[in-house]
């Protein structure tokens, strides 16, 4: 029963007593990360004594919670809010919802959580000794996005505090709690962190092939030369200038806190500049489902593009960020991603889809999230290049970004290590396989942002 009627009393002196328990706490769901257990300490302060009839206010200090602030991301001010439950027991039944203000300091990563006392109203209604024992809490994060922890007893947790009732005449069985409704899910400002990408502006050409960067292409061995895909065209004679490329189908292993395992159809397309191409790369539309609500810009891919047959390295193409808000479980389509191929051989070269990267910046933090090539990948283009100054390699290691696993891959073997596209990023995924987005003993209201659950990417396009 709720209750709130009547005048507020400190009854008697307040009583306070500390109180430890094993808890367990599950990140939010599109955090991807393992449930992280540790002890919650808590002080309850409750009047010794009341009377029935009386309302009476307990107050939840939360001493220590279960887990730090994980080493992903640094909390605003005032962006936090606790809310729980407290069981009643002997002269009264039920639960008394408790709720604290969104208030705390800045709360660095890798540090202590600091939660804002929690208070909740209760009108006595029975005589007896009435016990009150802390039970599960939950911690609300508002921004970047609004996220929610949840935490549980994992053992049997002893009363905090026993109010003894006097008969004030009020004879109704069952405590009554207030407090207000749990406000885990509240939000003050969710789409801040959004607006700009991962610092890098998109790379390469466009559509026309930009200008002669070069810089790119790096000379990884491929480790095969599967042209599978169709012939497109020569890009060294005639007056040709567009090479479409052929669709591919392309398994993803991807890194926590990615999805085990992505497939797509991938589609290389090429337009001649000069001595150089600018690639344009299209994945299928609906690659997944949104996890979160996301800002505008937030969301940006990237791959790397690996060259075989007669040339060889990797190209990088990038994305823009996504152009219009997400909202949690609505189709995602990755915009088309770009770059410049500057031959460094020439003969017939094969163009092949190398490591996906998906970058999601939230709140000036980078969540990173690389996706290897797993198994044989046909080429999705073939082209006839001439060597150019400052072009590809055209044989042999270099210590240029993205050979290694992109290129083993794309040559019939098991992508291993490396391979990320040429964007910067690194990966030290700001969220470590909770590695949540977060470190692995993680009590995070959830500042953290993965991908689950991902759907498997859709043919398409």
């Amino acid at each position: 029963m709720i209750g709130g009627a009547g005048m507020l009393l400190a009854a008697s002196p307040a009583q306070a007593a500390d109180i430890s328990y094993k808890t367990e706490c599950i990140p939010p769901a599109i955090s991807g990360l393992p449930p992280v257990e540790g002890t919650t300490q808590v002080q309850l302060t409750a009047p010794a004594q009341a009377k029935v009839g009386d309302t009476v206010e307990v107050v939840w200090k939360t001493v220590a919670a279960a887990s730090k602030n994980p080493d992903v991301l640094d909390l605003s001010k005032d962006t936090v809010q606790p809310t729980g439950t407290i069981k009643l027991g002997g002269a009264a039944t039920g639960d008394l919802k408790m709720e604290g203000p969104r208030q705390n300091p800045p709360i660095p990563k890798n540090s202590a959580m600091l939660l804002s006392d929690m208070k909740g109203s209760l009108k006595l209604e029975k005589a007896g000794d009435l016990t009150l024992t802390p039970d599960a809490y939950n911690i609300n994060v508002s921004k970047p996005i609004s996220t929610d922890t949840k935490c549980t007893p994992k053992e049997t947790v002893k009363p905090g505090a026993t109010i003894k009732v006097t008969d004030g005449g009020g004879t109704t069985a069952g405590g009554t709690t207030d407090g207000g409704t749990d406000a885990g899910g509240t939000t003050d400002g969710g789409t801040d962190a959004g607006g700009t990408t991962d610092g890098g502006t998109d790379t390469g050409g466009t559509d026309a092939g930009g200008t002669d960067t070069g810089g790119t292409a790096t000379g990884g061995d491929t480790g095969g030369t599967d042209a599978g895909g169709a012939t497109a065209g020569s890009g060294g004679t005639g007056g040709a200038t567009d090479f479409p490329g052929k669709e591919v189908a392309v398994n993803f292993a991807c890194k926590s806190p990615g999805p085990a395992s992505i497939e797509s159809k991938v589609t290389v397309n090429a337009k001649k500049n000069g001595g150089s191409y600018g690639l344009t790369v299209k994945t299928a539309k609906g690659v997944m489902d949104s996890p979160a609500d996301l800002p505008a810009g937030a969301l940006k891919p990237s791959m790397q593009i690996v060259i075989g047959g007669a040339d060889k390295g990797s190209v990088a193409v990038t994305g823009p960020g996504n152009p219009d808000p997400l909202k949690t479980g609505k189709p995602v389509d990755l915009p088309d991603m770009t770059g410049t191929y500057k031959p460094g051989a020439s003969g017939k070269s094969t163009l092949t889809p190398g490591t996906l990267t998906i970058d999601v910046t939230l709140g000036g933090s980078k969540i990173n999230i690389p996706c290897t090539v797993k198994g044989a990948v046909k080429a999705s283009l073939e082209l006839d290049t001439t060597a150019q100054q400052g072009g590809a390699s055209g044989g042999g290691d270099t210590s240029g970004s993205g050979s290694g696993g992109a290129a083993a891959a794309a040559g019939g073997g098991t992508a291993s290590g490396g391979g990320l596209a040429a964007t910067g990023a690194e990966d030290n995924g700001a969220l470590r396989a909770l590695g949540l987005v977060a470190g692995t003993a993680i009590l995070l209201g959830g500042a953290v942002f993965t991908f689950t659950p991902w759907r498997r990417l859709r043919s398409g396009r």
